[in-house]
């Protein structure tokens, strides 16, 4: 990537990972394998997002089996919502689950894009709204973790954030597996205090319809065995 990328976006350098993205965007590779290279990539970038920004603090004291006394750790901040975006974010949630030393709330949230305009369009939202007496969200969490393995155009990434922005969350981390250099620059753009963007790589160009060059293809139908494109670049 010659071009400068925002501060608040950062690339993975990790080798495995870089390794599985390749293995990740051939066209031979089955729904099993695709599911399987998503999981994986994502527990990659879960890591290197979450040590960057959980921190741990020490509790209660608590006995090991052999009687030992010892101090025991959570991780702040402790109201940690995992927010999928439909059908293609599902790939990631039990990589970043898997990885929480908590149960975190999920809340699905269903964007597509029109197919002329390309603008996204929200079709499902479960984000819980309770006010409190000065009419301030209490459901919402202090941070926010957004899934989608690809950010091409940016638009759904960029209206997801603001979704979760007017909901109340304190702070946002969006994960992905690949996003276009224009993609990754409008989500970043979006909210640039409150959401830092991790991805696995970048890829410099979208075509006409939308679509990474040289991209994953469509990681939804090729999660789910959807079938819906001839060909997945």
């Amino acid at each position: 990537m010659s071009k400068p990328l925002p501060k608040n976006v950062h690339v993975s350098r990790h080798p495995c990972l870089q390794v599985k993205l390749s293995q990740l965007r051939s066209n031979k590779a089955s729904s099993r394998e695709t599911n399987d290279l998503v999981h994986e990539i994502a527990t990659i970038i879960g890591c290197e997002a979450f040590a960057e920004n959980i921190s741990v603090t020490r509790g209660e004291k608590n006995t090991t089996p052999l009687g030992y006394e010892y101090t025991t750790s959570f991780i702040t901040p402790d109201k940690i919502a995992l927010v999928p975006i439909l059908r293609s974010g599902l790939g990631m949630v039990n990589a970043i689950q898997t990885l929480l030393p908590c149960t975190p709330a999920v809340h699905h949230l269903g964007l597509f894009r029109e197919p002329t305009t390309l603008e996204p369009v929200e079709y499902y939202n479960n984000l819980p709204f309770q006010p409190d007496s000065a009419g301030v969200n209490s459901a919402a969490a202090k941070l926010a973790i957004i899934i989608d393995p690809v950010v091409a155009t940016g638009s759904t990434a960029s209206a997801a954030i603001q979704t979760l922005r007017e909901w109340g969350v304190e702070r946002i981390l969006f994960l992905c597996v690949l996003g276009s250099y224009a993609g990754l620059v409008k989500a970043a753009g979006e909210w640039e205090d409150g959401v830092q963007v991790w991805a696995g790589a970048v890829d410099e160009q979208v075509d006409g319809k939308g679509m990474i060059e040289p991209g994953l293809g469509d990681i939804g139908d090729r999660l789910f065995s959807a079938g819906g494109r001839t060909s997945v670049n």
